[in-house]
């Protein structure tokens, strides 16, 4: 790993202290960096929102890695301008001797990107890769070696079942962000994933870093992600607003820190870096029960409903 090397500064251009070692469950060695897993309805730009945040911290200095965790294996694209990368249930299946250099690849600034993948369609647990990667990356003394700042797991959060569950579970994380828009169906699997972390956090699971709302259009969208964490005690990191440029940078892929480093949208996810590096308020949210969610939906949607068709949309206060 040696030939990666970058002198860490903070966002502000000032060299940063490194986040001190956090302890783990899965074995008795500190973790080095901080592991973060952020987690999102699958379609909700959870992973475009996870390399786009790897690519600021990277600009900034920061030694960082992205493990996908989804069996679509895309999760690192963009920071390798669409290129193949072979995951660790692919090479861990063929029964020959892994070494690390068969599945990372360095990406954009540095960034180690490494996917987990999934079992052959129709067969198998897509929560395994999860286990394999992270138990052969422990293996090969990933961390030790590469000596991260951050560690990003990018995690699908449309059900959030035993594999999927494993990176706030069982330690290997100590914090998670949840990406989500203002749709219901989003805010739903986001509700569903607050109750993991309410369920694991006490007993030495992640807690919560906050919401990330992504890909908001309507002028009331900001006002419902506001009221949904209020009602539930977490906080808001940042909203990334819709935006061509997003799309755009991916045809090409990069993300947009790299396509259009001075637009407004790469500003805005360098604050979203920058806010996740220094945050440390962690929280054990308190999800609302499916009944109270579904009367809170309705209520917003007679809200919407009203603003709509009095023209005052723009207007909408939580």
């Amino acid at each position: 790993m040696s030939e990666i090397v970058s002198n860490r500064i903070s966002f502000s251009g000032r060299t940063g202290a490194k986040p001190a070692p956090r302890a783990r469950a899965r074995d008795t060695q500190p973790a080095v960096g901080k592991h973060i897993a952020l987690y999102g309805k699958g379609g909700i730009g959870k992973s475009t929102t996870t390399s786009n945040i790897s690519a600021a911290l990277a600009e900034a200095g920061y030694r960082v890695i992205q493990i996908g965790c989804d069996p679509k294996s895309d999760s690192t694209n963009t920071l390798r301008g669409n290129h193949y990368l072979p995951t660790v249930l692919d090479s861990v299946r063929g029964g020959n001797k892994v070494r690390l250099e068969d599945i990372s690849a360095t990406g954009f600034k540095g960034i180690l990107c490494i996917e987990s993948g999934g079992p052959v369609p129709g067969v198998g647990c897509a929560g395994r890769g999860i286990n394999a990667a992270v138990t052969l990356l422990q293996e090969l003394h990933l961390f030790e070696e590469f000596k991260p700042d951050f560690v990003l797991y990018d995690v699908l959060g449309d059900v959030v079942c035993g594999g999927f569950a494993v990176p706030i579970r069982d330690g290997i994380t100590d914090r998670a962000y949840v990406v989500t828009s203002s749709d219901f169906m989003a805010i739903y699997a986001a509700n569903n994933l607050f109750k993991a972390v309410n369920k694991y956090a006490p007993t030495g699971g992640a807690k919560l870093g906050g919401i990330i709302g992504n890909g908001l259009s309507a002028g009331y969208s900001n006002a419902i992600i506001d009221d949904f964490a209020s009602r539930t005690g977490v906080s808001v990191a940042g909203y990334v607003p819709r935006s061509l440029m997003v799309s755009q940078s991916e045809l090409y892929g990069k993300t947009v820190i790299e396509a259009n480093p001075k637009s407004e949208h790469a500003d805005i996810y360098r604050a979203l870096a920058k806010h996740i590096a220094d945050n440390d308020d962690l929280v054990i949210p308190q999800p609302l029960g499916t009944n109270d969610l579904r009367d809170w939906a309705r209520d917003w949607g007679d809200r919407v409903f009203n603003l709509e068709n009095s023209g005052g949309a723009a207007r909408v206060a939580a």
